[in-house]
């Protein structure tokens, strides 16, 4: 149930309205964006909510159980505001969402009708459309620890313990050249065995990728240099010169914890517990150490 003022019921009643709708989106990255389907700025709460923004919402979706309740908001990618770049870039992935029923002609009259995060996000040439979800989202997030053979802890994390800024397992350098769509040949890491840095994470330091951080699909090191390709395709282009941090991958597995990290102590797997092997193993005649494991 929503609580409205005195100011803004006795304006619902009095049957003619002056109502709009306003989003405030809050990013990742701290910034904070508002956008009305109204024709003029509306300013409340410190933000200034701005027109022709492209923006239009659908019906605003609930129901009385648990489920999670949603809301889709439209938009034109002509903005410079909201840009294709920034969608493919993650910018606005689970970014937060308030959406206001305002009366335009005095701003103070205004209700909170949804508060949620921005989920699945669809894209064509000039258009966007995000699915505004409510907080019932959260209750279906996992919690708690996945029984598995492989560790579940993010590598250097409070839960796995290792530096990731020592300098075994931490390297810095420059583009060189680059392979094809996404891989680069790099300066100053001659000193590293290849696959050192495959499933690890590269963080540029310069360039249109400043600031960004991807995962590491391959590492080689070869006569030719040493080459690092990226999992997925930039969104901006990498350029010769541009400057990154590259830390060390992890496979999950217990040898590799034990023999690259030295931090068998610290795994976070279960490695004996049993696979899909056991499930398939049959019993043989004359052998009655053979059979199924339960």
């Amino acid at each position: 149930m929503k609580t409205l003022s005195p100011a803004l019921q006795a304006h619902l009643d009095d049957g003619t309205t002056t109502l709009s709708w306003c989003w405030r989106i809050t990013r990742a990255d701290g910034v904070t964006l508002g956008f009305t389907d109204h024709d003029l700025v509306l300013t409340f709460d410190g933000t200034d909510f701005e027109p022709e923004s492209g923006f239009a919402a659908s019906e605003v979706r609930s129901g009385s159980d648990l489920s999670v309740d949603a809301q889709d908001a439209e938009g034109v990618l002509t903005s410079d505001r909201v840009t294709e770049t920034d969608i493919v870039d993650g910018r606005w992935d689970n970014a937060q969402v308030g959406l206001w029923r305002v009366n335009w002609a005095d701003p103070s009259q205004r209700v909170m009708m949804r508060l949620g995060a921005v989920g699945q996000i669809r894209r064509g040439r000039m258009a966007f459309v995000a699915e505004v979800r409510s907080l019932a989202h959260v209750l279906g997030q996992t919690v708690g620890r996945a029984y598995q053979a492989s560790c579940d802890a993010a590598l250097g994390d409070g839960r796995c313990q290792v530096n990731l800024e020592a300098a075994a397992f931490k390297g810095t350098g420059a583009v060189l050249s680059l392979i094809r769509d996404r891989g680069f040949v790099a300066s100053g890491l001659g000193a590293f065995a290849t696959g050192w840095f495959a499933a690890g994470t590269v963080e540029w330091t310069s360039g249109a990728n400043s600031g960004r951080r991807a995962e590491v699909m391959m590492h080689e090191v070869a006569d030719t240099g040493v080459a690092v390709t990226p999992l997925e395709v930039p969104v901006r282009a990498i350029g010769v010169g541009d400057g990154f941090v590259i830390r060390a991958g992890c496979d999950k597995q217990l040898a590799t914890c034990r023999d690259r990290f030295a931090n068998a102590l610290n795994f976070r797997g279960f490695p004996n517990i049993p696979g899909q092997d056991a499930v398939l193993r049959y019993a043989a005649s004359g052998d009655a150490n053979q059979g199924v494991v339960l």
